[in-house]
């Protein structure tokens, strides 16, 4: 298990497992000849994607950033993608049960972000972490509901419409600090709400941060500007969007978490010889 210390927070991957992603569809217009080199597909052009949430610990809360695929899935779909929910039992690994969760962050509302934010009783669905706050922007829920024919396979409303029903799911507009030192801004391209989480902890030279930069830099696989998925409702905007968090991210060093890469959750970007983009691991 993945856990650093950031300041005064610590920070842990939970893994929900790996899933099957469509190589083309991951990569965008990149071609195979490239991509096929930093990851290698099955027989089916398939590749092997994480499902990386973060647990922060902080004196007093436990705040959890995405909550996986879950154990919802229709039958097709766990076929087609796998349904590893492993999600729980991680966290039990890691000391945290759901009771534990304090506040739940979804960067949107696709369906591999969220699966674990609900689970199944009987015929109803309840809140997987029975005492958390959970935070996504309103927009992000807004165009979620309209179904629309580009996307609406990646909504599933059972992962949190119960939860604005019972009041445990708070609509937020914009970018916002949640608590002292952890934050949420929107960074469009992937969808247009699409929300990323810094964690910034310290103060002058010593101090220190920290984003979950969600599916705009999906894994360590995509940190070119335009390795962008095919998944991205507004792909020219996630270029613009990875150059605002680069212009950033890079010189102040911070720690970049990845949400789909099952091999290196995190590590520090940096830009080498003739302005090629790396990652130093920590």
């Amino acid at each position: 298990m993945h856990r650093t210390t950031l300041g005064d927070f610590e920070l842990t991957i939970v893994s929900d497992g790996a899933y099957f992603l469509d190589g083309g569809a991951f990569f965008g217009v990149v071609p195979k000849t490239m991509w096929s080199k930093k990851v290698t597909p099955d027989a089916l052009n398939r590749v092997d994607a994480g499902l990386n949430s973060l647990l922060i610990r902080t004196e007093k809360k436990n705040i959890l950033v995405e909550t996986g695929i879950g154990n919802k899935l229709p039958d097709k779909m766990a076929q087609i993608y796998k349904q590893p929910a492993k999600l729980l039992d991680n966290l039990h690994i890691a000391g945290v049960a759901p009771e534990d969760i304090d506040i739940v962050i979804n960067t949107h509302l696709h369906f591999d972000h969220c699966g674990w934010n609900t689970v199944r009783r009987g015929d109803q669905f309840v809140a997987t972490f029975p005492k958390a706050k959970y935070y996504v922007q309103e927009h992000e829920w807004e165009h979620g509901r309209l179904q629309l024919e580009r996307d609406a396979v990646s909504y599933m409303s059972p992962n949190y419409d119960p939860l604005l029903e019972n009041g445990q799911m708070v609509l937020i507009n914009g970018d916002l600090e949640l608590l002292p030192g952890i934050a949420v801004k929107v960074f469009p391209g992937h969808t247009a709400n699409m929300q990323a989480v810094t964690i910034e902890s310290g103060e002058g030279s010593d101090k220190k941060k920290a984003c979950y930069i969600s599916d705009l830099i999906p894994t360590s696989a995509h940190l070119d500007l335009t390795w962008v998925m095919a998944f991205d409702v507004l792909p020219l905007q996630s270029i613009e969007s990875r150059k605002k968090y680069y212009a950033s991210a890079i010189p102040e060093k911070w720690l970049t978490v990845f949400t789909h890469d099952d091999a290196t959750p995190w590590g520090y970007i940096e830009r080498g010889e003739r302005g090629k983009l790396g990652l130093k691991g920590i």
